[in-house]
């Protein structure tokens, strides 16, 4: 996919080894059709784990350009932060959602949690109590009320 021009590149000089992937402007054209992928997943598993279960939490966020449509008077950056995992930038401007695994300096909004807290919040139930939020509250509850909505939304046949 980098060789296609689809992904960017940036390793880094860092024990254990690390390797950062950034989809290009080209990539960016596929994201209502990984919206609709990750629709048509939900219609399939939306459902608590199972035990066992592995879910990653990252892999909703990064189907956000491809899910959310933000109003166009929405702007700002907010940080979805996993415990124990990583954090997500997510900008909302302009009517569309860019999506970044970079930390930023100020965002907007700050909401984290642990894996359990965010299932809580993005599964089924939709209950987003667990989860703690600093900044901007309406930017925060877009982006997790905009992931729980794409959930409920059924994919187009």
């Amino acid at each position: 996919m980098v060789a296609d021009g689809l992904l960017t590149r940036q390793r880094y000089r860092e024990v254990p080894p690390r390797v950062d992937y950034e989809l290009t402007e080209r990539s960016r054209e596929l994201m209502p059709v990984v919206g609709a992928l990750a629709r048509w997943g939900y219609d399939w598993t939306w459902s608590a784990p199972r035990e066992g279960e592995d879910v990653r939490i990252g892999a909703i966020f990064r189907a956000g350009p491809g899910l959310l449509s933000p109003p166009a008077t929405l702007s700002g950056t907010a940080e979805l932060a996993v415990e124990r995992d990583r954090s997500y930038l997510l900008c909302a401007g302009n009517g569309r959602v860019t999506v970044s695994e970079q930390p930023a300096e100020r965002p907007d909004a700050v909401v984290s949690g642990d894996v359990a807290a965010w299932i809580c919040a993005l599964g089924p139930e939709g209950d987003p109590k667990k989860l703690t939020v600093t900044g901007d509250r309406a930017l925060a509850d877009f982006f997790v009320q905009g992931f729980v909505s794409a959930a409920a939304t059924p994919a187009a046949a």
